[in-house]
């Protein structure tokens, strides 16, 4: 999901009209997409989990992920040569056989796609991570303060998460990834952060001198997922993220009915997710290099996530006092992201593994 550039309105209103579109929000796409989990009774809910668990309990966590390969985008420049689209062959190969013939179905996400902004001379780049239900370069270039990054020394890249944006299928009107069947969720991360690193090696080599990742509510999630994994990364911001695919279902009501029923779903959906949690993995880049930011009033991603990600990764949090998508005090916020980017240390690429 994105954010809107909210009115000015006194602040006692600010907290309680951002929660309130949060919620609303939220209840509309619930009743529009629910994640397949609306047809299922609590019975196929704990057996569905239950059999992800057992899938992913066998593999090993350090192989899971696929190093980063080399790839060779095709570019088009796009909107008056103030940026080039980026496309090439995914190099993710799907790793679930019960999941193989669906997740590649579609022709559309078997082409990464990335907008990049920039100068003719190599800076560092900040490589832009959506929402659920965004990722049209449209949209996300008005969504993101690319003139405001340009502004302090860096170029702009905005990624397209699997099956989203140009990656999403013609015929489908909700992305097909996150969804209900855990094993196609995780090979959506799986190819997310494969994509994300195949980029980012592909920067560098470009002549791009550091790369660091920002990402918003789904794309926080897939970028501090990305930290656990590569340690060349110059920063991390997470925005708004989300951090527990179980705390989510928990918090939006898809849990089974009964205390203890909804208590075993939930510690077995994170069995099930171990593998593509970023809290259940190691950072692999210091904490110095993290900033974590959150809405005071979210109702979507609530402050617990960022908080949980800020402990994770050791790192401060700064909290605006809107929500998710009435993000009142976003001006503030970046105020504090930019003097975090200013006062970065470099990457010293001879002593990374």
């Amino acid at each position: 999901m994105s954010w809107f550039k909210p009115p000015r309105l006194p602040s006692a209103l600010v907290g309680p009209l951002a929660a309130t579109l949060d919620r609303a929000v939220t209840l509309a796409v619930a009743t529009r997409h629910e994640f397949g989990t609306s047809r299922l009774d609590d019975d196929q809910l704990m057996a569905r989990a239950a059999s992800a668990a057992e899938y992913f309990a066998g593999i090993d966590s350090e192989t899971y992920f696929d190093p980063p390969q080399p790839i060779h985008p095709l570019e088009t420049w796009s909107i008056r040569g103030e940026a080039v689209d980026l496309s090439w062959l995914s190099s993710h190969r799907v790793q679930c056989d019960a999941v193989r013939a669906a997740y590649t179905s579609s022709f559309e996400n078997r082409h990464a796609a990335v907008r990049l902004f920039g100068k003719e001379k190599r800076r560092p780049v900040a490589v832009l991570v959506h929402g659920y239900m965004g990722g049209a370069f449209s949209l996300e270039q008005r969504i993101w303060p690319i003139r405001w990054l340009d502004s302090l020394g860096f170029d702009s890249a905005l990624f397209t998460l699997p099956f989203h944006g140009a990656r999403a299928p013609a015929t489908d009107q909700s992305p097909l990834f996150p969804q209900s069947d855990i094993r196609f969720t995780a090979e959506g991360f799986r190819q997310s952060v494969t994509d994300l690193r195949d980029l980012a090696a592909w920067l560098r080599e470009r002549g791009h001198p550091e790369v660091g990742l920002m990402g918003m509510s789904l794309g926080g999630y897939v970028t501090s997922l990305t930290a656990t994994l590569d340690p060349t990364l110059a920063f991390l911001v997470p925005i708004v993220p989300l951090a527990c695919l179980a705390d989510f279902a928990r918090d939006q009501g898809r849990m089974p009915r009964g205390t203890r029923q909804a208590l075993t779903y939930e510690q077995t959906l994170k069995r099930a997710y171990r593998l593509t949690s970023p809290l259940a993995r190691p950072p692999r880049i210091t904490s110095d290099r993290v900033l974590v930011v959150a809405g005071k009033a979210d109702r979507i991603t609530p402050p617990t996530h960022a908080r949980m990600l800020a402990t994770h990764f050791s790192a401060p949090l700064e909290a605006w006092s809107g929500g998710h998508l009435l993000q009142f005090g976003r001006a503030r916020s970046l105020q504090r992201v930019g003097s975090f980017l200013r006062s970065l240390p470099r990457v010293d690429s001879t002593s990374l593994p």
